[in-house]
């Protein structure tokens, strides 16, 4: 475990957009009875999310978010000392949307741009590394996005996936400034549970084919092939509610906080019986955690920005704000940050 504090860094501005598609978690009837489905709403909270159209990426969401950012606040391309593109689903597998990015912005040629891939807990990986770039001397705004189109890796006939994961991309920008006070960190990895999330096949391992293309039929009776994604629910669920509130307590030690002082909770949006989970065995308060997950469904990495946009006008300036997620391998971990003078923009459509 990394336990990390930080003085006067903090987000100066965050942003979201979705694509314009809403799919209704009660209009897959041709895949899932409407038992299945009216458990699956009770159990998770999705009732829709949004699906990108098939010539737009994730980089495209972000792209937008990011121009909201320059054309609604004082922060100006040239201000971008670093940019990281967090995603598994990039544009191309060469070169990267970072690097993409970089030059549709118009940012300078000298801005320090890298892709990173953590999955559902990309966000807070994202804000760790600009934590770090920010304490040099010469690094004053890094953006942070994440984007994803997870619409395009999943089997609507998964029955794990196929009516949780949606799309989205965010965009926030991370600067120093005395009034953010202390910031606080814990990073967690425990490697040995890769197959409980992963894609298999179209890496280097097991190259694309017919093969792994061919739709199967699961034990479970999810049909999918083997470039989409598995999620093995009952291994996330007990992984998650058995490590992530002793890193909640571990963290909130480390910072010399209780719970209880904790303005609003902004979790990974795996789904409501999860997360709700976590709070309770915390011993946080369910009245001050944020949901997005019932209007946008899982959106990996972008769920914890998405879910700030999304809540705008329930956050306070100078709210303390408790941020925790797990990602595929595991990689999990949560950060302690204060809301001082951030402009949180209302969500866009694509």
């Amino acid at each position: 475990m990394a336990l990390l504090r930080f003085e006067n860094i903090g987000l100066r501005a965050v942003s979201a957009t979705v694509p314009h598609r809403v799919v209704k978690t009660r209009s897959l009837t041709e895949y899932y009875s409407e038992e299945e489905i009216e458990k699956f709403i009770s159990a998770t909270g999705v009732e829709e999310r949004r699906f990108i159209d098939k010539d737009k990426s994730a980089s495209d969401l972000c792209y937008k978010s990011a121009c909201q950012i320059f054309d609604e606040t004082d922060i100006n391309r040239k201000d971008i000392d670093a940019l990281f593109y967090i995603s598994q689903t990039p544009d191309y597998k060469i070169p990267g949307s970072s690097i993409i990015l970089q030059d549709k912005l118009g940012l300078s040629k000298s801005t320090i741009v890298y892709d990173i891939n953590m999955s559902c807990s990309g966000f807070i990986h994202g804000l760790l590394m600009a934590y770090n770039f920010l304490q040099h001397a010469d690094i004053n705004n890094v953006m942070v996005m994440v984007g994803e189109t997870l619409s395009k890796m999943i089997s609507l006939q998964d029955k794990s996936t196929g009516k949780l994961l949606g799309d989205a991309g965010t965009v926030a920008v991370i600067s120093k400034g005395v009034q953010y006070g202390e910031s606080f960190f814990s990073i967690c990895t425990e490697g040995d549970n890769i197959n409980s999330v992963i894609i298999k096949g179209g890496g280097a391992k097991i190259p694309s084919s017919p093969e792994t293309l061919k739709m199967q039929k699961w034990g479970d009776g999810s049909i999918r092939n083997l470039e989409q994604i598995i999620i093995v629910g009952d291994d996330v669920f007990s992984f998650a509610i058995s490590v992530l509130p002793r890193d909640i307590k571990n963290l909130l030690e480390f910072a010399g906080k209780s719970i209880d002082e904790i303005d609003k909770y902004a979790f990974h949006q795996a789904n409501n019986y999860m997360t709700n989970y976590i709070v309770k065995k915390a011993k946080g308060n369910p009245d001050k955690l944020l949901q997005s997950i019932q209007k946008y469904g899982n959106t990996a990495g972008t769920s914890i920005p998405l879910c700030l946009v999304e809540n705008r006008d329930k956050i306070n300036t100078n709210d303390s704000i408790l941020m925790n997620a797990i990602g595929a391998g595991f990689a999990y971990g949560t950060a302690l940050l204060n809301i001082a003078d951030c402009k949180i923009l209302k969500l866009q459509e694509l």
